[in-house]
């Protein structure tokens, strides 16, 4: 994650819409990624949360996501970008 004082973290959040079948795959694959997690999942439909230093680095995280195999589509739905200072992650 990014470090020192005044260094961005983007926080995202996205849905993503998983073929019934493949949830448990899409979810497992979807967690090994760094900064990445499900937060909620329901109907094929899964809630996933994003940190990363840039926009860039979330939205090619987002694209990756995409390609994983079910997963019919996957959207940014918001983003909020924090310093790490005022996250607490320096003292």
């Amino acid at each position: 994650m990014a470090e020192g004082r005044g260094a961005a973290v983007h926080i995202s959040s996205a849905i993503v819409l998983v073929r019934p079948d493949r949830v448990p795959a899409v979810t497992e694959a979807i967690n090994a990624l760094p900064d990445t997690e499900v937060w909620h999942g329901e109907a094929g439909k899964l809630v996933v949360v994003l940190e990363g230093p840039t926009s860039r680095a979330v939205g090619d995280r987002l694209a990756g996501i995409a390609l994983i195999d079910g997963v019919i589509s996957a959207n940014l739905v918001y983003e909020q970008v924090e310093t790490v200072e005022s996250l607490g992650e320096v003292s």
